[in-house]
């Protein structure tokens, strides 16, 4: 299952992408699996020994004792310590985010695609709606016409 974070590249302009791995219990990965995640108001928070992912929403298995869960609870990602490194200049040099993607399994693990990026100007953000109602009109004009 593939759980993707549409309002990511509608808010930033991704600049470069990274996959990490992500420490979860196994009723979270049971819920990944089903797809009831959400990374739409999570980031990626830095520290020299870490990387955290905050606030993505896994909801309680219902087959598992929930007492006492949290579903927004930070998440530990994981990556080698050049990693961690290299984004935590990369964010502090050009003041840059670190948002989630996408999350999806590969080789039977979960993964987290993480996105470099900077945030979105409204007028960006209408000037990118503009083209894509103009590309749509002119492929509705050209299907039309064939």
């Amino acid at each position: 299952m593939n759980i993707v974070n549409r309002r990511a590249r509608y808010d930033y302009i991704i600049e470069e992408t990274f996959e990490a791995g992500i420490v979860l219990t196994g009723a979270e990965v049971k819920m990944i699996r089903a797809g009831r995640a959400d990374l739409s108001e999570s980031h990626v928070m830095i520290r020299p020994d870490k990387a955290l992912l905050v606030n993505a929403y896994i909801p309680a298995y219902a087959f598992a004792k929930g007492v006492g869960y949290d579903p927004h609870r930070s998440r530990t990602l994981l990556l080698h310590r050049q990693q961690i490194l290299s984004l935590l200049g990369k964010q502090m040099e050009r003041r840059r985010v670190i948002i989630p993607l996408s999350c999806y399994f590969r080789n039977n693990l979960v993964k987290v695609e993480l996105g470099l990026g900077r945030g979105k100007k409204q007028y960006e953000k209408r000037e990118e709606l503009r083209k894509k109602a103009i590309a749509r009109d002119i492929e509705q004009e050209l299907r039309g016409k064939s």
